[in-house]
C-alpha cells in the first residue's frame, strides 16, 4: 500500500469509522468527497442494515465501504482498472470486510449479465465518458422494490422515468438520489 501514500479516503461512520482506504492514481478516479458522502448517508439514514448494495465504477471504494461500514448486508464493488481492483481487495482484507465482493469487470457488461438485485446502487462513472444515459435505463431491472440509485455527474442527462428524491451540488459535481415512480408509489402505500 506504500505506493498509494498520498491517495487515501476516510470512512466516515460505522464499524470501519476513521479507517483509511488507499487507492492508486488512475485516470478519472475521483473519490466522492467526505462532505458529499456525509450528505448522501444523511439522506439514506445512517443505518443501512440488511441492504444489498452495488457500487459501479467503485474506484477507491469509498461509497461501497461506507455502506458496508453502516450495516449493509452485501456490497458488490465493480471496477475495471486492475490497480484499483487490487487496492479494493487489499482494503477488504485489511478491514476483514467479508460482506464486500470485489469484481474486476466492465460496468456495462456486468449490468447486462448479472441476475443479482439490489436495494441501493451507487453510480459514479468517469465524468468524461458521459455514461449515465446508457446506464440509467439498465438499472430498474436490478432494483428491489423501493430500491434507489445514487448518481453523480458533471451535468445531468434527461432523467426520464426517474424521480429525484434529493439532489445537491458541490463544485463541479452534481449528485442525486433517484427512484423509479412505481417504487415511490409502492413505498408510500
Amino acid at each position: 500500500m506504500a505506493e498509494y501514500r498520498n491517495n487515501k479516503v476516510r470512512i466516515i461512520a460505522g464499524k470501519y469509522r476513521r479507517r483509511l482506504l488507499a487507492f492508486p492514481d488512475v485516470d478519472g478516479l475521483r473519490p466522492t468527497p467526505d462532505r458529499v458522502r456525509t450528505t448522501l448517508f444523511n439522506w439514506l439514514g445512517h443505518e443501512l442494515d440488511g441492504l444489498h448494495c452495488l457500487d459501479l465504477f467503485a474506484g477507491s471504494g469509498a461509497l461501497g465501504f461506507e455502506a458496508a461500514s453502516r450495516g449493509a448486508k452485501h456490497v458488490v464493488l465493480i471496477e475495471r482498472d486492475r490497480k484499483a481492483v487490487a487496492a479494493l481487495k487489499a482494503s477488504r482484507e485489511l478491514l476483514g470486510a467479508t460482506e464486500i465482493d470485489v469484481m474486476g469487470a466492465d460496468a456495462l457488461s456486468y449490468l447486462k449479465s448479472t441476475r443479482e438485485r439490489f436495494d441501493l446502487i451507487f453510480l459514479d462513472p468517469p465524468f468524461s465518458q458521459d455514461l449515465l444515459p446508457a446506464l440509467l435505463p439498465l438499472l430498474p431491472a436490478l432494483l428491489n422494490e423501493g430500491g434507489r440509485v445514487y448518481a453523480e455527474a458533471a451535468k445531468w442527462p434527461a432523467l426520464d422515468g426517474w424521480i429525484v428524491l434529493k439532489d445537491g451540488a458541490a463544485g463541479m459535481v452534481h449528485y442525486a438520489l433517484l427512484q423509479k415512480p412505481e417504487s415511490v408509489e409502492e413505498a408510500s402505500a
